[in-house]
Protein backbone atom coordinates (compact mmCIF):
# COMPACT_ATOMS: atom_id res chain seq x y z
CA UNK A 1 0.00 0.00 0.00
CA UNK A 2 2.76 2.53 0.79
CA UNK A 3 5.99 3.49 -1.44
CA UNK A 4 9.65 3.80 -0.86
CA UNK A 5 8.96 7.75 -0.39
CA UNK A 6 6.11 7.19 1.87
CA UNK A 7 8.88 5.30 3.97
CA UNK A 8 11.33 8.39 3.67
CA UNK A 9 8.48 10.90 4.79
CA UNK A 10 7.24 8.50 7.79
CA UNK A 11 10.82 8.02 9.15
CA UNK A 12 10.67 12.17 9.55
CA UNK A 13 8.63 11.62 12.00
CA UNK A 14 9.83 8.86 14.05
CA UNK A 15 7.26 6.16 12.37
CA UNK A 16 7.82 3.21 10.10
CA UNK A 17 5.79 2.05 6.90
CA UNK A 18 4.93 -1.53 8.99
CA UNK A 19 3.64 0.85 11.67
CA UNK A 20 1.68 3.16 9.70
CA UNK A 21 0.04 0.21 7.85
CA UNK A 22 -1.08 -1.38 10.70
CA UNK A 23 -2.88 1.63 11.14
CA UNK A 24 -4.53 2.04 8.08
CA UNK A 25 -5.69 -2.02 8.60
CA UNK A 26 -7.32 -1.06 12.01
CA UNK A 27 -8.80 2.26 10.59
CA UNK A 28 -9.90 -0.22 7.63
CA UNK A 29 -11.45 -2.83 9.96
CA UNK A 30 -13.13 -0.63 12.65
CA UNK A 31 -13.31 -1.04 16.76
CA UNK A 32 -15.42 -2.17 18.96
CA UNK A 33 -17.08 0.12 21.30
CA UNK A 34 -16.35 -0.08 25.43
CA UNK A 35 -18.70 -2.96 26.73
CA UNK A 36 -20.27 -1.20 28.90
CA UNK A 37 -21.48 -2.50 32.22
CA UNK A 38 -23.58 0.08 33.86
CA UNK A 39 -22.59 3.95 34.63
CA UNK A 40 -20.93 4.74 37.91
CA UNK A 41 -23.11 6.39 40.41
CA UNK A 42 -22.74 7.89 43.84
CA UNK A 43 -22.14 4.79 46.14
CA UNK A 44 -21.15 2.70 42.95
CA UNK A 45 -18.19 4.17 42.26
CA UNK A 46 -18.09 7.32 42.67
CA UNK A 47 -16.94 9.23 46.00
CA UNK A 48 -19.32 11.45 47.47
CA UNK A 49 -17.60 13.73 51.02
CA UNK A 50 -19.08 15.43 53.55
CA UNK A 51 -17.88 18.78 54.49
CA UNK A 52 -15.76 18.02 57.50
CA UNK A 53 -14.25 14.66 55.50
CA UNK A 54 -13.68 17.30 52.63
CA UNK A 55 -11.90 19.28 55.20
CA UNK A 56 -9.72 16.42 56.74
CA UNK A 57 -8.53 15.20 52.80
CA UNK A 58 -7.55 19.04 52.06
CA UNK A 59 -5.62 19.71 55.27
CA UNK A 60 -3.73 16.08 54.73
CA UNK A 61 -2.98 17.51 51.04
CA UNK A 62 -1.47 20.63 52.53
CA UNK A 63 0.97 18.52 54.74
CA UNK A 64 1.89 16.51 52.55
CA UNK A 65 3.22 19.67 50.45
CA UNK A 66 4.81 20.51 53.46
CA UNK A 67 6.42 16.91 53.63
CA UNK A 68 8.20 18.21 50.44
CA UNK A 69 5.98 15.78 47.97
CA UNK A 70 6.97 17.25 44.67
CA UNK A 71 3.91 17.92 42.56
CA UNK A 72 3.15 19.42 38.92
CA UNK A 73 -0.07 20.83 36.93
CA UNK A 74 -0.20 19.55 33.48
CA UNK A 75 -2.09 21.37 30.84
CA UNK A 76 -3.12 19.86 27.40
CA UNK A 77 -3.01 23.14 24.97
CA UNK A 78 -2.10 22.00 21.50
CA UNK A 79 -5.40 22.96 20.34
CA UNK A 80 -5.90 25.72 18.18
CA UNK A 81 -9.34 27.58 19.07
CA UNK A 82 -11.07 27.01 15.65
CA UNK A 83 -13.75 25.12 17.83
CA UNK A 84 -14.26 28.13 19.81
CA UNK A 85 -14.71 30.64 16.69
CA UNK A 86 -16.80 28.36 14.79
CA UNK A 87 -20.22 29.60 15.44
CA UNK A 88 -18.36 32.97 14.20
CA UNK A 89 -16.94 31.69 10.90
CA UNK A 90 -20.48 30.27 10.22
CA UNK A 91 -21.97 33.91 10.55
CA UNK A 92 -19.66 35.21 8.37
CA UNK A 93 -20.69 32.35 5.75
CA UNK A 94 -23.94 33.46 6.16
CA UNK A 95 -25.62 36.30 3.38
CA UNK A 96 -26.01 39.69 4.37
CA UNK A 97 -29.67 39.18 5.01
CA UNK A 98 -29.12 36.04 6.86
CA UNK A 99 -26.54 37.07 9.30
CA UNK A 100 -29.22 40.52 9.98
CA UNK A 101 -31.78 37.85 10.73
CA UNK A 102 -29.27 35.99 13.31
CA UNK A 103 -28.19 39.29 14.74
CA UNK A 104 -32.05 39.56 15.91
CA UNK A 105 -31.92 35.80 17.35
CA UNK A 106 -30.20 34.41 20.17
CA UNK A 107 -27.12 33.80 20.92
CA UNK A 108 -26.11 36.45 18.58
CA UNK A 109 -28.03 39.35 19.80
CA UNK A 110 -26.62 38.76 23.23
CA UNK A 111 -23.15 38.35 21.67
CA UNK A 112 -23.20 41.75 19.89
CA UNK A 113 -24.85 43.67 22.60
CA UNK A 114 -22.58 42.38 25.23
CA UNK A 115 -19.60 42.47 23.31
CA UNK A 116 -17.79 44.97 25.96
CA UNK A 117 -17.89 42.15 28.44
CA UNK A 118 -15.54 39.95 26.12
CA UNK A 119 -12.18 40.52 27.29
CA UNK A 120 -10.43 41.40 23.98
CA UNK A 121 -13.17 43.99 23.47
CA UNK A 122 -10.88 46.56 23.46
CA UNK A 123 -8.24 45.23 21.37
CA UNK A 124 -11.41 44.85 18.79
CA UNK A 125 -12.55 47.95 19.04
CA UNK A 126 -8.66 49.32 18.34
CA UNK A 127 -8.98 47.87 15.09
CA UNK A 128 -12.28 50.75 14.61
CA UNK A 129 -14.84 47.85 12.82
CA UNK A 130 -17.61 49.19 10.65
CA UNK A 131 -19.80 47.65 11.40
CA UNK A 132 -21.21 43.62 12.70
CA UNK A 133 -19.53 41.36 10.23
CA UNK A 134 -16.47 43.44 10.03
CA UNK A 135 -16.23 43.07 14.20
CA UNK A 136 -16.42 39.30 13.62
CA UNK A 137 -13.73 39.31 10.57
CA UNK A 138 -11.79 41.16 12.89
CA UNK A 139 -12.08 38.40 15.75
CA UNK A 140 -10.86 35.54 13.49
CA UNK A 141 -8.56 37.31 10.67
CA UNK A 142 -4.87 37.46 10.57
CA UNK A 143 -5.50 41.24 9.79
CA UNK A 144 -7.40 42.01 12.92
CA UNK A 145 -7.09 39.69 16.29
CA UNK A 146 -6.16 36.51 14.25
CA UNK A 147 -8.45 34.20 17.16
CA UNK A 148 -9.63 31.81 13.90
CA UNK A 149 -5.66 30.33 14.11
CA UNK A 150 -5.01 30.85 17.42
CA UNK A 151 -4.13 28.60 20.10
CA UNK A 152 -7.24 28.42 22.43
CA UNK A 153 -4.81 28.75 25.86
CA UNK A 154 -3.49 32.23 24.21
CA UNK A 155 -7.04 33.80 23.64
CA UNK A 156 -8.16 36.40 26.47
CA UNK A 157 -10.59 35.45 28.73
CA UNK A 158 -11.22 37.27 31.47
CA UNK A 159 -11.16 40.53 32.30
CA UNK A 160 -10.21 42.55 35.97
CA UNK A 161 -11.62 45.54 37.85
CA UNK A 162 -7.93 46.90 38.00
CA UNK A 163 -7.78 46.92 34.00
CA UNK A 164 -5.74 43.44 34.09
CA UNK A 165 -7.11 40.76 31.35
CA UNK A 166 -5.92 37.16 31.46
CA UNK A 167 -5.40 34.90 28.92
CA UNK A 168 -6.65 30.65 29.87
CA UNK A 169 -2.89 30.79 29.85
CA UNK A 170 -2.33 32.81 32.50
CA UNK A 171 -5.63 31.65 34.75
CA UNK A 172 -3.51 28.29 34.81
CA UNK A 173 -0.74 29.77 36.15
CA UNK A 174 -2.60 31.46 39.08
CA UNK A 175 -4.40 28.24 39.80
CA UNK A 176 -1.08 26.07 40.16
CA UNK A 177 -0.11 28.94 42.72
CA UNK A 178 -3.00 28.29 44.75
CA UNK A 179 -2.84 24.44 44.95
CA UNK A 180 0.43 22.80 43.42
CA UNK A 181 3.01 25.24 45.56
CA UNK A 182 5.90 22.59 46.52
CA UNK A 183 8.76 23.49 48.72
CA UNK A 184 7.84 26.85 47.28
CA UNK A 185 7.41 26.35 43.98
CA UNK A 186 4.69 25.51 41.75
CA UNK A 187 5.85 23.68 38.14
CA UNK A 188 3.42 24.06 35.20
CA UNK A 189 3.59 22.08 32.08
CA UNK A 190 1.99 23.05 28.79
CA UNK A 191 2.10 21.18 25.70
CA UNK A 192 1.66 23.38 22.90
CA UNK A 193 1.67 23.56 18.59
CA UNK A 194 4.58 23.06 17.39
CA UNK A 195 6.34 26.74 16.89
CA UNK A 196 3.81 28.33 19.83
CA UNK A 197 6.37 28.02 22.34
CA UNK A 198 7.63 31.40 22.37
CA UNK A 199 3.65 33.10 21.62
CA UNK A 200 3.31 31.10 25.23
CA UNK A 201 6.59 32.07 26.74
CA UNK A 202 5.35 36.11 25.31
CA UNK A 203 2.15 35.98 27.13
CA UNK A 204 3.37 34.51 30.13
CA UNK A 205 6.08 36.31 30.78
CA UNK A 206 4.67 39.47 33.08
CA UNK A 207 3.17 36.93 34.91
CA UNK A 208 5.92 35.09 35.62
CA UNK A 209 8.13 38.28 36.16
CA UNK A 210 5.84 38.90 38.94
CA UNK A 211 5.94 35.58 40.47
CA UNK A 212 9.08 34.35 39.06
CA UNK A 213 10.46 32.67 42.71
CA UNK A 214 7.10 30.83 42.41
CA UNK A 215 6.46 29.20 39.10
CA UNK A 216 8.31 27.34 37.04
CA UNK A 217 6.95 26.86 33.50
CA UNK A 218 7.87 24.36 31.03
CA UNK A 219 6.47 23.00 27.55
CA UNK A 220 6.50 20.19 25.34
CA UNK A 221 4.49 19.37 21.52
CA UNK A 222 2.67 16.16 20.53
CA UNK A 223 5.68 14.32 19.05
CA UNK A 224 5.39 13.72 15.33
CA UNK A 225 5.64 10.00 15.72
CA UNK A 226 2.23 9.50 16.94
CA UNK A 227 0.86 11.03 14.04
CA UNK A 228 -2.24 8.99 12.27
CA UNK A 229 -2.95 7.90 8.69
CA UNK A 230 -6.06 8.25 6.89
CA UNK A 231 -8.26 6.51 4.75
CA UNK A 232 -10.04 7.84 1.88
CA UNK A 233 -13.92 6.81 2.00
CA UNK A 234 -13.29 3.85 -0.73
CA UNK A 235 -10.67 2.55 1.44
CA UNK A 236 -7.55 3.85 -0.35
CA UNK A 237 -4.45 5.50 1.96
CA UNK A 238 -4.97 9.19 2.41
CA UNK A 239 -2.93 11.35 0.11
CA UNK A 240 -2.89 15.14 -0.55
CA UNK A 241 -2.95 16.84 -4.12
CA UNK A 242 0.97 16.37 -4.63
CA UNK A 243 0.74 12.67 -3.53
CA UNK A 244 1.86 12.95 0.07
CA UNK A 245 0.53 10.67 2.50
CA UNK A 246 -2.08 12.79 4.92
CA UNK A 247 -1.17 12.39 8.33
CA UNK A 248 -3.30 13.88 11.30
CA UNK A 249 -3.10 14.46 15.03
CA UNK A 250 -3.37 11.07 17.15
CA UNK A 251 -5.76 12.96 19.47
CA UNK A 252 -4.55 13.91 23.48
CA UNK A 253 -3.86 10.47 23.69
CA UNK A 254 -0.90 10.80 21.75
CA UNK A 255 0.22 13.01 24.95
CA UNK A 256 0.62 10.23 27.25
CA UNK A 257 4.32 10.17 26.54
CA UNK A 258 4.33 14.16 27.61
CA UNK A 259 2.34 13.35 31.07
CA UNK A 260 4.70 10.69 31.96
CA UNK A 261 8.03 12.70 30.95
CA UNK A 262 7.23 15.05 33.65
CA UNK A 263 9.37 14.72 36.74
CA UNK A 264 7.14 14.93 39.63
CA UNK A 265 5.79 12.75 42.52
CA UNK A 266 2.09 13.62 41.17
CA UNK A 267 0.56 15.77 38.42
CA UNK A 268 -2.78 17.09 38.01
CA UNK A 269 -4.12 17.12 34.74
CA UNK A 270 -6.56 20.02 33.73
CA UNK A 271 -7.88 21.07 29.98
CA UNK A 272 -6.77 24.60 29.07
CA UNK A 273 -9.85 25.78 28.09
CA UNK A 274 -11.76 24.72 32.28
CA UNK A 275 -10.63 27.92 33.82
CA UNK A 276 -13.12 30.13 36.22
CA UNK A 277 -12.77 34.00 36.88
CA UNK A 278 -9.80 34.14 39.35
CA UNK A 279 -13.11 35.20 41.69
CA UNK A 280 -13.74 31.87 42.00
CA UNK A 281 -10.41 30.80 42.27
CA UNK A 282 -10.76 29.73 46.54
CA UNK A 283 -13.55 27.30 45.89
CA UNK A 284 -12.02 25.54 42.80
CA UNK A 285 -8.40 25.06 44.43
CA UNK A 286 -9.70 23.93 47.30
CA UNK A 287 -11.60 20.89 46.22
CA UNK A 288 -8.07 20.43 43.88
CA UNK A 289 -6.77 19.73 47.32
CA UNK A 290 -9.76 17.22 48.27
CA UNK A 291 -8.88 14.90 45.01
CA UNK A 292 -5.08 15.22 45.82
CA UNK A 293 -5.75 14.44 49.27
CA UNK A 294 -7.78 10.84 48.99
CA UNK A 295 -5.43 10.15 46.10
CA UNK A 296 -2.34 10.24 48.59
CA UNK A 297 -5.01 8.32 51.02
CA UNK A 298 -5.11 5.73 48.49
CA UNK A 299 -1.64 5.93 47.30
CA UNK A 300 -0.61 5.20 51.18
CA UNK A 301 -2.48 2.26 51.74
CA UNK A 302 -2.12 0.40 48.35
CA UNK A 303 2.27 1.29 48.98
CA UNK A 304 1.84 -0.31 52.21
CA UNK A 305 0.41 -3.13 51.67
CA UNK A 306 2.62 -4.17 48.58
CA UNK A 307 5.49 -3.08 51.01
CA UNK A 308 3.85 -5.73 53.79
CA UNK A 309 3.46 -8.29 50.10
CA UNK A 310 7.34 -8.13 49.74
CA UNK A 311 8.13 -8.59 53.49
CA UNK A 312 5.52 -11.70 53.07
CA UNK A 313 3.59 -10.61 56.26
CA UNK A 314 0.63 -13.12 56.47
CA UNK A 315 -1.94 -10.78 56.99
CA UNK A 316 -0.87 -8.66 53.77
CA UNK A 317 -2.87 -10.92 51.43
CA UNK A 318 -5.32 -11.16 53.28
CA UNK A 319 -5.94 -7.36 53.78
CA UNK A 320 -5.09 -6.59 49.91
CA UNK A 321 -7.62 -8.87 48.29
CA UNK A 322 -10.45 -7.36 50.46
CA UNK A 323 -9.12 -4.05 49.47
CA UNK A 324 -9.09 -4.91 45.99
CA UNK A 325 -12.64 -6.60 46.20
CA UNK A 326 -14.37 -3.67 48.51
CA UNK A 327 -12.18 -0.39 46.84
CA UNK A 328 -11.42 -1.42 43.30
CA UNK A 329 -14.63 -4.13 43.24
CA UNK A 330 -12.65 -6.44 41.03
CA UNK A 331 -13.48 -10.34 42.24
CA UNK A 332 -10.37 -12.70 42.20
CA UNK A 333 -10.41 -15.50 39.41
CA UNK A 334 -12.38 -19.35 39.76
CA UNK A 335 -10.05 -21.28 41.64
CA UNK A 336 -7.80 -18.32 43.03
CA UNK A 337 -8.11 -20.15 47.01
CA UNK A 338 -6.63 -23.40 45.38
CA UNK A 339 -3.64 -21.61 43.79
CA UNK A 340 -0.05 -21.76 45.72
CA UNK A 341 0.88 -18.61 47.59
CA UNK A 342 3.11 -17.16 45.16
CA UNK A 343 0.69 -17.27 42.77
CA UNK A 344 -2.13 -15.32 44.65
CA UNK A 345 0.81 -12.84 45.59
CA UNK A 346 1.64 -12.36 42.29
CA UNK A 347 -1.91 -11.89 41.05
CA UNK A 348 -2.73 -9.47 43.82
CA UNK A 349 0.61 -7.53 43.27
CA UNK A 350 -0.26 -6.62 39.64
CA UNK A 351 -3.23 -5.46 40.36
CA UNK A 352 -2.36 -2.86 43.07
CA UNK A 353 1.36 -1.96 41.23
CA UNK A 354 -0.01 0.83 38.83
CA UNK A 355 -0.53 4.26 39.19
CA UNK A 356 -3.24 6.13 40.07
CA UNK A 357 -5.66 8.51 39.32
CA UNK A 358 -8.45 10.17 40.82
CA UNK A 359 -10.79 11.98 38.85
CA UNK A 360 -12.93 14.76 39.51
CA UNK A 361 -16.72 14.07 38.21
CA UNK A 362 -19.58 17.02 37.92
CA UNK A 363 -23.56 16.24 38.56
CA UNK A 364 -25.12 15.78 34.51
CA UNK A 365 -26.26 19.04 33.87
CA UNK A 366 -26.11 18.16 30.06
CA UNK A 367 -22.33 19.26 29.09
CA UNK A 368 -20.60 17.57 26.51
CA UNK A 369 -18.23 15.33 27.84
CA UNK A 370 -17.22 11.86 29.14
CA UNK A 371 -19.09 10.20 31.28
CA UNK A 372 -18.00 7.95 34.27
CA UNK A 373 -18.88 3.75 33.48
CA UNK A 374 -18.09 0.57 34.87
CA UNK A 375 -16.33 -1.20 31.72
CA UNK A 376 -15.75 -5.14 30.91
CA UNK A 377 -12.66 -6.01 29.46
CA UNK A 378 -11.28 -8.95 27.39
CA UNK A 379 -10.88 -10.89 30.32
CA UNK A 380 -14.15 -10.05 31.29
CA UNK A 381 -12.98 -7.70 34.38
CA UNK A 382 -14.92 -4.67 35.34
CA UNK A 383 -13.41 -1.89 36.03
CA UNK A 384 -13.81 2.46 36.22
CA UNK A 385 -13.23 4.13 33.36
CA UNK A 386 -14.24 7.22 31.72
CA UNK A 387 -15.98 7.11 28.10
CA UNK A 388 -16.58 9.23 25.57
CA UNK A 389 -19.64 8.76 23.38
CA UNK A 390 -17.69 8.14 20.38
CA UNK A 391 -16.39 5.20 22.05
CA UNK A 392 -20.41 3.62 22.85
CA UNK A 393 -22.85 1.92 20.57
CA UNK A 394 -25.31 4.54 20.21
CA UNK A 395 -27.36 1.45 17.75
CA UNK A 396 -28.05 0.01 21.32
CA UNK A 397 -31.10 1.42 22.96
CA UNK A 398 -29.84 -0.43 26.32
CA UNK A 399 -26.91 1.61 25.66
CA UNK A 400 -28.06 4.58 24.93
CA UNK A 401 -30.53 3.99 27.65
CA UNK A 402 -27.71 4.02 29.82
CA UNK A 403 -26.26 7.01 28.86
CA UNK A 404 -29.32 9.34 29.13
CA UNK A 405 -29.64 7.54 32.74
CA UNK A 406 -25.98 8.61 33.78
CA UNK A 407 -25.74 11.18 36.65
CA UNK A 408 -22.18 12.62 36.35
CA UNK A 409 -19.55 13.49 34.00
CA UNK A 410 -16.11 13.85 33.66
CA UNK A 411 -14.82 17.45 33.58
CA UNK A 412 -11.02 16.19 33.24
CA UNK A 413 -9.96 17.11 36.27
CA UNK A 414 -7.74 14.62 37.59
CA UNK A 415 -4.63 13.93 40.17
CA UNK A 416 -2.09 11.17 38.87
CA UNK A 417 0.29 9.54 41.06
CA UNK A 418 2.90 8.10 39.02
CA UNK A 419 5.62 6.57 40.92
CA UNK A 420 5.89 3.55 42.66
CA UNK A 421 6.54 2.96 45.95
CA UNK A 422 10.34 2.63 45.50
CA UNK A 423 10.32 6.36 43.71
CA UNK A 424 10.18 5.21 40.34
CA UNK A 425 8.34 6.73 37.69
CA UNK A 426 6.08 4.23 36.02
CA UNK A 427 6.52 3.53 32.39
CA UNK A 428 2.86 4.72 31.43
CA UNK A 429 3.01 3.15 28.16
CA UNK A 430 2.33 0.02 29.72
CA UNK A 431 -0.93 0.82 30.82
CA UNK A 432 -2.60 1.73 27.83
CA UNK A 433 -5.45 0.10 26.13
CA UNK A 434 -4.57 0.22 22.24
CA UNK A 435 -7.80 -1.31 21.12
CA UNK A 436 -9.49 1.93 22.88
CA UNK A 437 -9.36 3.62 19.42
CA UNK A 438 -12.21 5.55 17.73
CA UNK A 439 -12.58 6.46 14.07
CA UNK A 440 -13.93 9.72 13.11
CA UNK A 441 -14.85 11.17 9.45
CA UNK A 442 -12.86 14.69 8.71
CA UNK A 443 -12.38 16.85 6.04
CA UNK A 444 -8.62 17.72 5.64
CA UNK A 445 -7.16 19.55 2.52
CA UNK A 446 -10.56 19.64 1.37
CA UNK A 447 -11.01 15.90 1.53
CA UNK A 448 -13.06 13.48 2.92
CA UNK A 449 -11.15 10.88 4.87
CA UNK A 450 -11.29 8.36 7.60
CA UNK A 451 -8.63 8.89 10.14
CA UNK A 452 -8.88 7.35 14.46
CA UNK A 453 -8.08 8.85 17.20
CA UNK A 454 -5.39 6.96 19.60
CA UNK A 455 -6.53 5.99 23.21
CA UNK A 456 -7.67 9.53 24.78
CA UNK A 457 -5.74 10.17 27.29
CA UNK A 458 -7.96 10.10 30.10
CA UNK A 459 -9.99 7.33 28.40
CA UNK A 460 -7.98 4.34 26.79
CA UNK A 461 -4.63 6.01 27.72
CA UNK A 462 -5.09 5.51 31.06
CA UNK A 463 -7.22 2.39 31.03
CA UNK A 464 -5.20 0.49 33.13
CA UNK A 465 -4.76 2.65 36.32
CA UNK A 466 -5.95 2.49 39.60
CA UNK A 467 -9.21 4.44 38.85
CA UNK A 468 -11.22 6.22 41.46
CA UNK A 469 -13.47 8.51 40.95
CA UNK A 470 -15.20 12.00 43.34
CA UNK A 471 -18.43 13.81 42.97
CA UNK A 472 -16.85 17.59 43.25
CA UNK A 473 -19.27 20.40 42.79
CA UNK A 474 -20.08 22.44 39.25
CA UNK A 475 -18.25 25.06 40.21
CA UNK A 476 -14.97 23.33 39.00
CA UNK A 477 -16.25 22.69 35.53
CA UNK A 478 -16.67 26.05 33.42
CA UNK A 479 -15.63 25.04 30.11
CA UNK A 480 -15.01 27.17 27.22
CA UNK A 481 -16.27 25.54 24.06
CA UNK A 482 -17.31 28.24 21.79
CA UNK A 483 -16.93 32.18 22.36
CA UNK A 484 -20.60 32.46 23.50
CA UNK A 485 -19.40 30.53 27.04
CA UNK A 486 -16.83 33.40 27.81
CA UNK A 487 -20.42 35.48 29.04
CA UNK A 488 -21.45 32.94 31.43
CA UNK A 489 -21.26 34.40 34.85
CA UNK A 490 -18.21 32.39 35.52
CA UNK A 491 -16.14 34.28 32.91
CA UNK A 492 -16.90 37.80 34.24
CA UNK A 493 -15.59 39.87 36.73
CA UNK A 494 -18.94 40.15 39.05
Amino acid sequence: MLTEKDNADLALRGKTVEETEAQLARIAKGFAPADLVRAATVGDGIYRFSDSEASRLSRSYDDALGAGISVAKFVPASGAASRMFKPLHQYLAASADERKKLEGEEPWATFFKDMKKFAFDDDLERLAPKDNADRVAKILGEEGLGYGTYPKGLVLFHSYADGSRRTAAEEHLMEAEAYCLSKGRAEVHYTVPVGMEEAFRKVLKPMLEKNGSKINVSFSVQPPSTDVPALTLDGQPARDDSGKLILRPGGHGALIGNLGAIDADAVFVKNIDNVAHGRLLDEGAGWKKVIAGFALQMKKNIDNLLTRLDANDPKAMEESLQFIRKELKIETPMGFDSRPYYMQRMFVMEILDRPLRVCGMVKNEGEPGGGPYWVRDKKGVASLQIVESAQMDLKNEEIVKMMQGSTHFNPVDLFCCVKDRKGKKYDLSKFIDNDACFTTQKSVKGKDVIGMELPGLWNGAMAKWLTFFVEVPVVTFNPVKTVMDLLRPVHQDA
